[in-house]
């Protein structure tokens, strides 16, 4: 492995023989890092973490710190991220809590531009994209292939769904659709992310019902959410695999509390 001299790692570390360990860098015990992983400069980890392989640190990132979060008595929870992860500059991401279930996970192929923040028991799905100054509050789930625009703030408990698209300057306090567009303060939809769908290769007919559920969930007067998803439902041909998962996502968020699914975890 190649450790640059001025590096304090621990010896108890678990690190891999072609991982990279760049000047000044922190890595205490209690911390494995795989194959290939690069900390480039002045990046700190903290105890209790596992990074897969093929990652790349940029300088001046603090991983696996303490959850801010005023219920943390220092119990031992952990911070777990997969691989051919990119993490830029001045990036934060807490470990998790116990009432969260002690666990905060990044999974693969993810971006994380600079300043973004990841908060404690957030979990983040294989190729989110975060740019800059994202700030994620606890609790957050991001589901696979999800978006974001710079200076967005989602509150704790909320849930992105999959190849959905947050526009810049957001405020995200409810559950963002799967397959949306979703921007503005308060959020709102505003339409179908069919640049998301078509570059991740979901086929035209499918990108045709995704629309045609929209027209009906979100533009059809007077709304009735609930309506809508029941005649989707009860369509001759049945809905496709990506408005079937449109249907019961909004069910759940519906279900849960002030637009949130995730808050009836809360304890």
């Amino acid at each position: 492995m190649k450790i640059h001299p001025t590096a304090q790692v621990d010896p108890k570390a678990v690190i891999a023989d072609d991982a990279e360990i760049g000047p000044y860098c922190i890595v205490p015990g209690s911390v494995e890092i795989g194959a290939g992983t690069v900390l480039m400069s002045h990046i700190v980890l903290f105890p209790g973490m596992r990074i897969g392989k093929g990652n790349t640190f940029y300088p001046f990132s603090s991983i696996g710190g303490d959850p801010q979060d005023l219920k943390f008595e220092g119990e031992k929870t952990s911070l777990i991220i997969g691989d051919n992860n990119v993490i830029r500059e001045y990036v934060t991401i807490n470990r998790g809590t116990v009432t969260g279930g002690g666990t905060t996970v990044i999974g693969n192929n993810t971006l994380i531009m600079a300043y973004c923040h990841i908060a404690h028991d957030c979990h983040v799905e294989d190729g989110v994209i975060a740019t800059n100054c994202l700030h994620l509050g606890g609790h957050t789930h991001l589901e696979p292939l999800s978006r974001f625009a710079g200076l967005v703030g989602v509150s704790p408990f909320v849930t992105v769904g999959t190849m959905a698209y947050v526009g810049g300057f957001s405020r995200i306090v409810q559950d963002v659709p799967p397959y949306m567009i979703t921007e503005g303060n308060p959020a709102e939809v505003r339409s179908v992310n069919v640049i998301g769908l078509e570059r991740n290769g979901v086929p035209e007919d499918r990108i045709a019902a995704i629309k045609e559920a929209f027209q009906l969930i979100w533009r059809t007067k007077p709304r009735n959410i609930r309506a809508a998803l029941e005649k989707l439902e009860d369509s001759a041909s049945g809905p496709t695999p990506e408005v079937a998962h449109l249907i019961q996502f909004l069910r759940n968020t519906q279900n849960g509390k002030q637009g949130r699914a995730l808050e009836t975890t809360r304890l």
